[in-house]
C-alpha cells in the first residue's frame, strides 16, 4: 500500500498543478499579476448567454456557386476545345442553371465529346440540338455527386471566411459552425456593433480589375444602349463638401485581373491623411499585374468590389512589384473593414441574415449570478448532506468534489471550449454524478463492515466492487453527451463538454483520488480505531 502511495500522491499532485496553471488565470486579479505572467494564457471564454453579444443565423446561397463553377467550366472548355482547333462559341449558364455551348463543325463531334468525358468527368451532357447550318448546341451539367461536393466545400470555405474576418476584426472566441441547410451559425460574445459585424461577414469580396471603355458614349449607356463587351457601372464620388454622388462609367465585360491573388491587405494613409485600402499580390498576381499594366498604359483601370466601383485610376507606367491601392474617400472604420474581408479572402457565395438576436451585456451578467447561485446552493446542500451521513467520509467526498470542480474549469479552460448557462448546468449536474459515485462506493464498504471485515479489507473490497458500476454507468452519459454534441446546437453542446469533461473528472476523483485518502488513513491509524463511514 505504501509503495502505491509512493506514486499516486505525486500524479494528483501533478494533475492539481496543472489544473491551477489553466484555471487561475480566468480570475482577473491572477491574470494580470506577476504570477500570471508566466502561467499559460487560457482561461475559461464566456457564452453568448453569459458575455452578451450578437446571434447571427446566416443563409448561403450555394446556387451561385454551382453558377459560378459551371461558368468557369465553360470557359475552360472553351479555352481547351481552342488548343485543339475545336471551334466553340459563347458558353453560358442558362435559366434553368445549365452550361450551354455552341460546336460550330458538326464533323468535330466526336472528337468534344472524347475530350469532355476524358477531363470533365464531372460533367455530364443533358442533350444535343443540331442546327439547320451543321451546328450542335450543347447543354451540360454537373452529377450529383459533384453538386454535393461543391456543396460541402462552399460551406466549408464560407465558415473558414467568416472565421477569418471575425479573427481580424478581434471578436474573443466566436462560436461560427454549419448547419442543416444551408446555413451557418455565427455567436460573437461581447460585441454590440451588429450592423459592422453583419457587414464584415455579409460581404462577399470579390474583387476586380477591369479596364474603362473610354470609346463608349455615357449618354447612350445611361439609355440602356451599351457597346458589345462593355458594362455600365456607377462610381461613388465624393463631392468638396463631403456630399456623394454616383457618377456613370462604362467598363469592358472582360476582367483583366481578380483579387484571389492577394496575399495582404492593410490600410495606410496618403500625404494628406486619408486613409485608403494598401494590397499586396502573390507572385503570380505580381506578374499579372505588371503584365496588365504595361499593356494598357494611358488607360483607366477601374477597381471594382462586389459590383461596385472603388476607383478608375489612369495608368501612368508599368507597375511592378506586385503592389497596388484602392482609394476611395473612405473613413478610418472603412478602409480597415475592408482590409479585413480582402485579406480573409472572398466568400465562395454571397450570405444573408435569416435571424439575428442581441444579447445585452446586463442579462449576461444576471444569468451568470444566477447560474453561479444555483452552483453554490447546491454545492453546500451536498457538501453539509455527504458530512452528516457520511462523517470522515464525508469530508473525503467534498475535497475530491471541489478537486473535480477545478479539473472541469481547467479543462474547460485548456481546450479553449465556452462556458455558456447550459455549460453551468452541466457542471451542477457532474457535482451529482460526482457525489453519486462516492455514495455507491461508501454504501458498499458500510456493507463489507457489517460484514465483519476489517477497514482495510473492507475499503478494498468496496472500491473493486463498485468500480465497474460506476464505469458503466459514467460510459453511458459520455456516450450520450456525444451525440448531443454531435447534433447539437451551441447552449446544447456547452452542455455536453461540461458534461463529458465532468465525468471523466469525476471518475478520476472518486476512485483515484478518494482511495488515496482512505489508504493513508490505513497507513497512519492506530490499533483499533473505527472507520468514520
Amino acid at each position: 500500500m505504501k509503495g502505491n502511495l509512493k506514486w499516486k500522491i505525486p500524479v494528483i499532485l501533478l494533475v492539481l498543478i496543472i489544473s491551477l496553471l489553466y484555471f487561475l488565470p480566468s480570475f482577473t486579479a491572477i491574470k494580470d499579476s506577476p504570477l500570471g505572467r508566466i502561467m499559460p494564457d487560457k482561461q475559461v471564454n464566456l457564452g453568448l448567454d453569459l458575455m452578451g453579444g450578437i446571434h447571427l443565423v446566416l443563409g448561403v446561397e450555394v446556387e451561385r456557386a454551382m453558377e459560378r463553377s459551371l461558368s468557369q467550366a465553360g470557359q475552360d472548355i472553351r479555352d481547351e476545345a481552342r488548343q485543339s482547333d475545336i471551334l466553340v462559341l459563347r458558353p453560358r449558364v442558362s435559366d434553368a442553371d445549365r452550361l450551354e455551348f455552341t460546336l460550330l463543325q458538326q464533323e468535330q463531334q466526336r472528337e468534344l465529346e472524347q475530350m469532355l468525358s476524358s477531363r470533365y468527368d464531372h460533367l455530364r451532357i443533358i442533350s444535343r440540338h443540331s442546327e439547320a447550318d451543321q451546328r450542335i448546341i450543347y447543354t451540360l451539367d454537373f452529377i450529383p455527386e459533384y453538386k454535393e461536393n461543391i456543396r460541402d466545400m462552399t460551406l466549408d470555405q464560407a465558415v473558414k471566411t467568416i472565421r477569418n474576418r471575425i479573427d481580424q476584426f478581434g471578436v474573443a472566441e466566436p462560436d461560427i459552425r454549419r448547419q442543416q441547410e444551408d446555413r451557418i451559425q455565427v455567436q460573437l460574445p461581447g460585441l454590440d456593433d451588429p450592423q459592422r459585424a453583419i457587414a464584415i461577414i455579409g460581404q462577399t469580396a470579390h474583387l476586380e480589375f477591369k479596364l474603362v471603355d473610354e470609346e463608349a458614349d455615357i449618354g447612350r449607356a445611361e439609355q440602356g444602349i451599351v457597346p458589345p463587351g462593355s458594362r455600365l457601372y456607377y462610381q461613388n464620388i465624393t463631392l468638396p463638401d463631403g456630399s456623394t454622388t454616383q457618377e456613370p462609367v462604362v467598363l469592358m465585360a472582360e476582367t483583366v485581373m481578380t483579387g484571389e491573388y492577394i496575399t495582404n491587405a492593410h490600410t495606410a494613409f496618403d500625404q494628406y491623411g486619408q486613409p485608403y485600402v494598401s494590397i499586396t499580390f502573390d507572385s503570380r498576381g505580381a506578374r499579372i499585374f505588371e503584365r496588365v499594366t504595361a499593356e494598357n498604359i494611358r488607360e483607366r483601370l477601374a477597381i471594382v468590389l462586389d459590383g461596385n466601383v472603388y476607383s478608375t485610376p489612369t495608368i501612368q507606367e508599368r507597375i511592378s512589384g506586385g503592389r497596388a491601392s484602392i482609394t476611395g474617400r473612405f473613413t478610418v472604420d472603412e478602409a480597415h473593414d475592408l482590409a479585413v474581408v480582402l485579406r480573409a479572402g472572398s466568400l465562395p457565395a454571397p450570405v444573408y441574415v435569416m435571424e439575428e438576436r442581441t444579447v445585452g451585456p446586463s442579462l449576461g451578467q444576471e444569468s451568470i449570478e444566477r447560474g453561479v447561485r444555483a452552483a453554490l446552493i447546491g454545492g453546500a446542500l451536498v457538501v453539509i448532506f455527504m458530512i452528516f451521513y457520511f462523517g470522515f467520509a464525508g469530508v473525503v467526498a467534498n475535497t475530491v468534489l471541489a478537486f473535480n470542480v477545478i479539473l472541469i474549469l481547467a479543462g474547460l479552460a485548456g481546450f479553449g471550449a465556452v462556458l455558456t448557462l447550459p455549460g453551468i448546468a452541466g457542471i451542477i449536474l457532474t457535482i451529482g454524478i460526482a457525489v453519486d459515485a462516492n455514495v455507491l462506493i461508501f454504501e458498499r464498504i458500510r456493507e463489507e463492515l457489517r460484514r465483519g471485515l476489517s477497514p482495510k479489507a473492507a475499503i478494498e473490497e468496496g472500491y473493486n466492487r463498485a468500480t465497474l458500476t460506476i464505469l458503466d454507468a459514467n460510459v453511458t452519459t459520455i456516450i450520450a453527451a456525444v451525440i448531443l454534441y454531435q447534433f447539437g446546437t451551441g447552449p446544447i453542446r456547452g452542455f455536453a463538454v461540461t458534461l463529458t469533461l465532468g465525468v471523466l473528472a469525476s471518475m478520476f476523483t472518486a476512485i483515484f483520488v478518494s482511495r488515496v485518502f482512505f489508504d493513508l488513513w490505513i497507513a497512519r491509524r492506530k490499533p483499533g480505531a473505527v472507520l468514520s463511514i
